[in-house]
């Protein structure tokens, strides 16, 4: 009752007890074994290596049994519930994104997390100056374009399958009603994307030589439960493992309610960003808060690296196949012209933008950093995160806690953050003439200031004896 207050959690369907509610569980618990089991053959493993992550093979499933697609085994009911499941499992996964790792040492990494936060930054505003200028200069005029088409890049590739199922909401408040689906074809294309390009990337470094090639080595969990055998051991250090994801979860929940609370204060229009917060940035501090409580009392022994890692990416999965279930085909087939030039600019910004900090902003280990954000921005963390450890498995670039420092900050603004959800409201009210131009200002903005920050420290560099 407390979360459905918060209207955070809360489901739309009245009827708890329906009897799609069970056919949904149902259905979810069966996809929820499969995904865990399906990580399990090595033929899943080989696919997703190679671009094919098990996610999506189980969402075109989950879309060809649909209301929407051809067998049609599942009612429309369910996909009802099941569009409500995104904001609670994008909630988990950004519990564990900082929960099983040490906080980073950041002494003498302040000028790689300051570029790796710059290249983010460029990233999405440019997505959002690049869908602005298709949907002004590149759609044709029949489609009848809507303003708020400028949002889809940076909401499906920065944001992915939650950011979109997300602001589906705020697409249709603002008249937009078929935004919730072609951002959810949007992340989809994003995801392939990533999955394809980046294994080609990977082949190319390998190839030529530009990233570690040896075998993903398996980590070992510092837990201390593990000397402990059988299955109510495992269980309880799960239990254990997921209870601090939900304190997490909790913190988040309770800030953004008090932010909310005393928003009255702040007059009408901050009244309106604040309720049109997500949750996730919250979350995500939380995770690391009390990361910091356990590290200063030494209770780190708590805290599996291997568990959060695996609930987070076994929930991006259950995101991904909930979110591309409920996707309507139709609409997809409808727009197909456009999701696909939206895709191709997309992708076309964001090899541009990495080539550039990769040429001029990087002193070392540029692939493995261009790599990982490559992924982040145009699928999710968790295929920036599989990509970098088939790059780079043994961390020797040092790129997992330079990403890691910078997404604390970066997410707080993009792929679901602040300007995520402001991209609507502010379109909506200045129009998408002065948002793309805004946008195109902060972006080259960052680039200049990238480019000045990083000659500068290699003429202090040189003059060094």
């Amino acid at each position: 009752m407390f979360l459905k207050s918060l209207n955070i959690f809360s489901l739309q369907n009245k009827e708890i007890f329906s009897n799609s509610l069970l056919i949904s569980f149902f259905g979810l618990l069966i996809i929820f074994f499969l995904l865990i089991f399906g990580r399990k053959f090595k033929l899943a493993v080989q696919l997703e290596r190679f671009g094919l992550p098990i996610a999506v093979i189980s969402g075109i499933l989950g879309i060809s049994i649909g209301p929407f697609g051809a067998i049609h085994f599942l009612p429309k009911e369910t996909i009802n519930v099941w569009s409500n499941f995104p904001t609670p499992l994008l909630s988990l996964v950004f519990a564990t994104l900082m929960m099983g790792r040490p906080i980073p040492n950041i002494n003498g990494l302040v000028k790689p997390i300051f570029n790796q936060f710059l290249l983010a930054l460029s990233l999405g505003f440019g997505q959002f100056f690049v869908g602005g200028l298709v949907v002004k200069y590149f759609l044709p005029p029949s489609m009848d374009a809507n303003p708020l088409m400028g949002c889809l890049i940076e909401v499906g590739f920065e944001g992915g399958h939650g950011a979109a199922s997300i602001i589906g909401e705020s697409f249709n408040k603002l008249g937009f009603p078929n935004g919730l689906d072609l951002g959810l074809a949007m992340a989809t294309m994003g995801l392939l994307s990533s999955s394809i390009l980046g294994s080609m990337f990977i082949f190319l470094g390998r190839t030529l030589g530009l990233s570690d090639t040896e075998e993903i080595l398996e980590q070992k969990d510092t837990l201390k439960g593990k000397n402990k055998t059988g299955i109510f051991a495992d269980l309880r250090i799960f239990i254990i493992n997921l209870g601090f994801s939900g304190l997490a979860i909790s913190f988040g929940v309770l800030l953004l309610k008090f932010l909310r609370y005393i928003s009255s204060s702040f007059g009408d229009f901050s009244k309106e960003i604040i309720f049109s917060l997500p949750v996730f940035p919250f979350i995500l501090i939380g995770s690391l808060l009390i990361r910091y409580i356990l590290e200063k009392t030494k209770n780190t022994e708590f805290i599996s690296n291997i568990l959060q890692r695996e609930i987070g990416i076994l929930s991006t999965d259950l995101l991904i196949f909930t979110a591309m279930a409920s996707l309507d085909i139709a609409v997809v087939f409808d727009n197909w012209i456009l999701i696909l030039v939206f895709t191709i600019f997309g992708l076309f910004w964001n090899l541009i933008c990495i080539a550039y900090f990769a040429y001029f902003i990087f002193d070392d280990y540029w692939f493995e950093k261009s790599l990982i954000e490559f992924g982040n921005s145009t699928g999710v963390v968790a295929s920036g995160l599989l990509l970098l450890r088939l790059a780079d498995p043994k961390n020797i670039s040092k790129t997992l806690p330079i990403f890691t420092s910078k997404q604390l900050f970066a997410q707080l603004i993009l792929s679901g953050g602040l300007f995520t959800v402001l991209a609507p409201l502010m379109i909506s009210k200045i129009g998408l003439d002065y948002w793309t131009e805004i946008c195109a200002l902060i972006t080259f903005a960052i680039l200049f200031i990238a480019l000045i920050f990083n000659k500068v420290e290699m003429k202090k560099f040189q003059k060094e004896p």
